[in-house]
């Protein structure tokens, strides 16, 4: 590609797209961009996320409760609701974004970001942002504390929410769901443990990429990462 081709390809996309839908545009035609391989959402939960990185079964995200091959009372969950993200992307409904959100469609095939969840707590917590309630606020199912459009994850898993959170705002340049200085807060209180490293393992094997933000911590705190937002 010539230089004056790649410029007229550049002038053209930022004349069609803008906002969150152009960096992403961006990122994903950047070479040595990490990303993750996967853009069929349907596809990626059937064969990928439960044919392999789950096929044995494995524990819930929330409240860490072991579940087996043929268990029907669990589904895939977002750590970052994936509303949320076609509100960043103005890309419409979900079938509209699947269609036409190249961006979305990845989001949505990511591993690192999908998380086997009991039914019934992802039914409440799916468009749900995170933050901290007060220390009365009573503590619900598995110690999940709810809010006005927020949930406080239990202690032990705040630090997985927040490397996940982090690492789709990194990876597709999104806004962050939640205040940046709490997931820094839970990400230090509950740095990575042997099974959040071993399923970061499993899954760059079958996806292609990682989350730096397990692999190395310290990269949290990049200030490329947040900008001037607090």
């Amino acid at each position: 590609m010539t230089k004056t081709t790649t410029t007229s390809f550049f002038t053209r996309l930022i004349a069609l797209v803008s906002g969150a839908a152009l960096t992403a545009s961006v990122l994903f035609i950047l070479p040595g961009h990490a990303q993750n391989r996967f853009s069929n959402p349907e596809k990626t939960v059937e064969d990928i996320f439960w044919g392999k990185l789950y096929k044995q079964g494995g524990n819930t995200f929330f409240c860490n409760k072991q579940f087996g091959q043929d268990s029907f009372l669990i589904t895939q969950g977002y750590i970052y609701p994936l509303n949320r993200v076609r509100d960043a992307l103005r890309c419409g409904t979900k079938s509209q974004c699947e269609r036409n959100s190249e961006v979305y469609r990845h989001v949505a095939s990511d591993l690192h970001n999908m998380v086997p969840i009991k039914s019934r707590i992802e039914m409440k917590r799916r468009n749900a942002g995170y933050g901290e309630m007060t220390s009365t606020a009573p503590k619900g199912e598995c110690g999940l504390k709810e809010g006005f459009q927020n949930i406080e994850p239990p202690d032990r898993i705040k630090g997985d929410v927040a490397r996940g959170v982090v690492y789709v705002m990194d990876t597709y340049d999104l806004p962050a769901p939640g205040s940046n200085d709490v997931f820094k807060r839970w990400h230090q209180a509950d740095p990575p443990g042997d099974l959040e490293l071993t399923r970061n393992q499993r899954i760059r094997e079958l996806q292609g990429n990682d989350n730096r933000f397990i692999t190395n911590p310290d990269a949290m705190f990049d200030d490329s990462i947040w900008g001037d937002a607090s």
